[in-house]
C-alpha cells in the first residue's frame, strides 16, 4: 500500500541540516501560475535566491547584459546557500518543495524571498494588488529515509494526481516538477539530485518506484475532493 504522509502543520523554526517538506498556497486557491512564463520566474527565484544575500534583486540580474549574468552568477554561486533545493512540484494553485536547511533560518529567509518576488510579479502582470500566498507556508520535518523517499514520490506524482495532466506518461514531460530533471529530460543544476539518487540508484529505477502506486495514489486524490466538497 503506499504510504502518504499526512501530518500536522509545524510553525517551529526549521533545524540547520535537517530535510522539511514545504508547502503553500494561493490565497482563495486563485490561480496562480497562468502559463509558462509565470511557472519559468518561480523556478527562476529558486534557483537564484537559493543563494545568500545575491548582489542583485533579480528584477535587476535579469536586465543585466548577458556577459555581466554569467560574470555575476560565477560571483555568487560561491557564496553560502540558504537551502538545498531536493524535489519540487509546482501546480497551478500551490507548491510543494523537499528542502535541506543549510543555514540558520535558512528556509524561512528562501521562502519569504521567493514568494514575495513571485507576488510583485504576478501583481504586475497582471495588473492586481494584495497577498497572492497565504501567510504562513506549512513545513513538516522529514524524520526517517522512508518518509523522505515516499513524500518525494508524492510530490511528483501531484499533477497526475490531480489531474492536471491526463497520462501517467506526461509527468515525464511536466516541465514544472523536479521529476523531469530526475529522468534527465530537463537539466536544472539547481537542483540538489544525490539525495534522493542515494536510495533508488538508476532513473529506471527511479521512474519504477515513482509510477508504482500512481493510480493507488489518484484514488485517493479524489476521494479526499469528494469527501471535502460533502
Amino acid at each position: 500500500m503506499c504510504k502518504i504522509y499526512i501530518m500536522p502543520y509545524r510553525f517551529d523554526p526549521c533545524y540547520t541540516g535537517e530535510i522539511y517538506h514545504v508547502f503553500n498556497r494561493s490565497v482563495g486557491q486563485q490561480t496562480i501560475f497562468l502559463h509558462s512564463s509565470f511557472y519559468t520566474r518561480f523556478c527562476d527565484l529558486m534557483s537564484y535566491y537559493r543563494f545568500e544575500k545575491p548582489p542583485y534583486r533579480f528584477s535587476e540580474y535579469i536586465r543585466l547584459p548577458i556577459h555581466a549574468q554569467m560574470e555575476c552568477y560565477q560571483r555568487f554561486i560561491s557564496k553560502k546557500q540558504l537551502v538545498d533545493v531536493c524535489i519540487f512540484c509546482l501546480m497551478p494553485n500551490h507548491f510543494h518543495m523537499l528542502l535541506r536547511q543549510k543555514e540558520d533560518d535558512g528556509i524561512r529567509r528562501f521562502l519569504t524571498i521567493v514568494q514575495n518576488g513571485y507576488a510583485k510579479y504576478f501583481n504586475t502582470k497582471t495588473t492586481r494588488s494584495g497577498a497572492v500566498f497565504q501567510a504562513m507556508f506549512k513545513a513538516v520535518r522529514i524524520e526517517t529515509d522512508e518518509q523522505f523517499i515516499h513524500v518525494a514520490r508524492y510530490i511528483h506524482i501531484n499533477p497526475y494526481s490531480a489531474k492536471i495532466i491526463s497520462s501517467i506518461s506526461d509527468l515525464e514531460k511536466y516541465p514544472w516538477s523536479s521529476y523531469v530533471t530526475y529522468t534527465g529530460h530537463l537539466n536544472a543544476e539547481w537542483i540538489e539530485q544525490s539525495t534522493l539518487l542515494s536510495y533508488v540508484k538508476t532513473k529506471e529505477a527511479l521512474k519504477k518506484f515513482t509510477l508504482d502506486q500512481a493510480e493507488y495514489q489518484r484514488l485517493l486524490s479524489v476521494e479526499s475532493h469528494l469527501y471535502h466538497d460533502q
